[in-house]
């Protein structure tokens, strides 16, 4: 008989057998350590292992070199079992939030294709420059102007509507800002677009010295929201971020806020806020 630690055996086959126990055990730690993540893995092996584990605790009863091992292998089962049993909970509810999220997606893109919505949609990227104090709308030197990936994200933006389906009425509305412009016009084609002023009061926004002028300027705007577009299309309007906490918020480059304008004096809705991402996968 030899022995080492707590494991004692009799026969060089009862060695092999405890040499495989031994290594099923480290196995079964790593997966208890988190090696397996995904809970079809988990699941796959939890199966696989169930016979021999009901073989082990069987023959642990009468053999005292397997006890040890038995109660070591008891205790990542029973781990093991809860683990899968969490994740599992954790991969249903994660299908079903995307099972959800996949039908709005449906939903809205359904609505959008069939026109009645204003796209309120940030300028692209733009990093270049700085807007000088003495800006000059005709003068793209004075101001901030569209990076290279700003311009792909133009170029993007509108091939998404285009792939998606979505009808865009013409011309597509544009701040007097040389980086909403150029926007607009690698998006829609330069053809295509109509500069309109009041869109700088969103910059101005940003300069705002108090809550009231700030109150004043949102006031002149949100009625714009309100303006249903020619039927069977939508209405996009490539201009600015608005402030934290004003108005539509903070948007990030490309992003679009989905407005529902009820009519003139009737009111709008912000139905949806989309990054140039979800524009992306709007159809998945």
């Amino acid at each position: 008989m030899h022995s080492s630690g707590r494991m004692t055996y009799n026969t060089q086959g009862e060695k092999s057998r405890m040499d495989d126990v031994e290594g099923e055990m480290t196995l079964r730690k790593q997966q208890y350590l988190g090696m397996w993540l995904t809970p079809e893995q988990l699941a796959l092996y939890h199966a696989a292992q169930a016979e021999r584990f009901e073989q082990l605790k069987a023959a642990s009863i009468n053999n005292p070199a397997l006890y040890y091992y038995f109660g070591d292998h008891q205790f990542i089962n029973q781990a093991l079992a809860a683990r899968y049993k969490r994740m599992s909970k954790i991969a249903v509810e994660t299908k079903r939030k995307k099972l959800a999220q996949t039908s709005r997606n449906r939903s809205l893109l359904n609505g959008l294709r069939e026109g009645g919505y204003i796209l309120y949609a940030r300028h692209a990227e733009a990093t270049v420059g700085a807007d000088q104090p003495e800006l000059d709308f005709d003068d793209c030197a004075t101001q901030r102007n569209l990076s290279d990936e700003g311009r792909r994200q133009a170029e993007t933006y509108g091939a998404a509507l285009r792939s998606l389906g979505v009808p865009v009425a013409h011309p597509v509305t544009a701040s007097p800002f040389c980086r909403a412009i150029e926007t607009a016009e690698l998006a829609f084609g330069e053809e295509n677009v109509e500069v309109e002023e009041e869109w700088v009061e969103v910059y101005d926004l940003f300069a705002a010295a108090t809550e009231e002028e700030q109150a004043q300027l949102i006031n002149d705007l949100m009625p714009l929201f309100e303006v249903q577009p020619p039927a069977g299309e939508n209405q996009v309007i490539i201009a600015h971020s608005f402030p934290p906490d004003v108005g539509f918020g903070e948007i990030p480059d490309m992003g679009t806020v989905v407005v529902e304008p009820y009519g003139e004096g009737q009111g709008f809705e912000a139905v949806a806020y989309l990054t140039l991402e979800d524009w992306m996968n709007l159809n998945s």
